[in-house]
C-alpha cells in the first residue's frame, strides 16, 4: 500500500488540489477545513503536504509568500485509481 493511502487527509488534499484552478497551501487548507468544519493543525496539514510531495504526488513551486500546488502525473494515477476503487464498490 502506498503511504498516501495511509493517510484519508493526503487523499483529500489530493482531491482539493485537482478541484482548485490555482491550488496555494492556504486554499488546499482552507478547502479541507471547509469540507469538514474543523480546523486542520498546521503542523498536520504541512506535514501531509510534505509528504505528498516526497512521494512524488505534487509538484510544488515557490510563489513569493504562498507555495503552489499541483498534482503530479503519478497523482493524478493513483486518485483516479481510488476513485475507480470507490466507484465499483458503491454502485
Amino acid at each position: 500500500m502506498a503511504k498516501w493511502l495511509q493517510s484519508g487527509l493526503r487523499r483529500d488534499i489530493c482531491v482539493v488540489v485537482a478541484g482548485l484552478d490555482e491550488p496555494t497551501d492556504r486554499a488546499v487548507k482552507r478547502g479541507i477545513e471547509t469540507k469538514y468544519g474543523e480546523t486542520v493543525r498546521p503542523k498536520t496539514f504541512h506535514g501531509a503536504m510534505r509528504e505528498l510531495v516526497e512521494i512524488g504526488y505534487l509538484d510544488e513551486e515557490a510563489d513569493g509568500l504562498q507555495d503552489r500546488y499541483a498534482l503530479t502525473e503519478l497523482g493524478r494515477d493513483r486518485l483516479a485509481e481510488q476513485f475507480e476503487w470507490m466507484r465499483e464498490r458503491v454502485e
